[in-house]
């Protein structure tokens, strides 16, 4: 792609995202949004499902944002996600959030298939 190119898509991409973000958080609650960010900052937020789950996010963040931005997969980063993934299905439990336990067992799934294919020599 041209410069010209990743520059219109990067623009339209953030226009997008302020709009989607904006306009969810306002139909929220501008203030409730605030006030759960705050929780990140109050040291009885941090238990230990808590902490479970914010590993597992940042591990998934550092396997996507690479990936679509840059077309780069470090499979390594996969054995981080299948471990955080499986304990999060427990920290899911300990919060009541099937959701997040779907999602995490596919992640695990997801996890497995591209060490697999990494490490075992087809």
């Amino acid at each position: 792609m041209m410069n010209s190119d990743m520059y219109a898509i990067s623009l339209i991409s953030i226009v997008l995202w302020v709009v989607f973000v904006g306009s969810v958080y306002t139909y929220t609650g501008l203030n409730k949004i605030r006030d759960c960010y705050k929780l990140w900052f109050k040291k009885e937020y941090w238990t230990n499902y808590n902490i479970i789950e914010a590993a597992s996010w940042i591990s998934k963040a550092v396997i996507i944002i690479p990936g679509l931005l840059f077309g780069i997969e470090v499979w390594q980063f996969y054995i981080i996600a299948l471990i955080t993934s499986t304990t999060l299905i427990w920290a899911s439990n300990q919060k009541l959030l099937p959701t997040l336990v779907a999602f995490n067992t596919l992640w695990i799934l997801l996890s497995l298939i591209v060490i697999v294919r990494n490490v075992y020599p087809y």
